[in-house]
């Protein structure tokens, strides 16, 4: 398995635990994940990330549990779909972004949407630069959706997808 980290940063030789930015929710027991952490992003889902750190996003996928209706409906042929907000579109098409690929040998998995951790200072294997972002999502078989709001969008967690919403807070009129 190839874990992956994305940045805009182009120079980074150790990546150094840091606590997130905005510490989240946690259960009982898992507060240590507001904690000094390197996050990184498995292969398969790494399409989560590939867009500017700050821009938020709406993404769904299938599970074991979907059924053909929510399938049909909201994915089509495709096997993810990434909604963003109209205004994003020009700062995805020109943004370039940095893959580290990093060791897996210091990493736990958080059973969480492709979520691993490192509560050590990582170094990376290798960096790629990636330049064109709605191609490469469009390679890992992902539609990029563009509209003007994300906030009707909220009713997909009541779907049998799995959807992600990351950098919510940025989103136009997101509570």
């Amino acid at each position: 398995m190839r874990l992956f980290h994305f940045s805009d940063d182009a120079a980074i030789s150790t990546f150094i635990p840091r606590p997130v930015l905005v510490p989240s929710q946690r259960a009982p027991g898992m507060e240590w994940l507001n904690g000094a952490l390197v996050w990184a992003i498995e292969e398969r889902v790494d399409f989560m990330y590939l867009f500017p750190r700050d821009c938020p996003r709406i993404l769904i996928s299938a599970t074991e549990r979907t059924n053909e209706a929510d399938r049909t409906r909201w994915l089509g042929a495709y096997r993810a779909v990434a909604y963003i907000e109209r205004d994003r579109l020009r700062e995805i098409a020109t943004t370039a972004l940095h893959r580290y690929h990093l060791p897996n040998d210091s990493f736990e998995n958080l059973q969480d949407a492709g979520m691993w951790v490192s509560r050590i200072a990582v170094k990376p294997l290798r960096c790629d630069m990636l330049s064109d972002l709605p191609a490469a999502l469009a390679t890992r078989g992902v539609d990029l959706r563009v509209v003007d709001s994300l906030l009707p969008l909220k009713g997909l967690w009541q779907t049998t997808l799995h959807a992600s919403g990351i950098r919510l807070r940025n989103a136009r009129g997101w509570a």
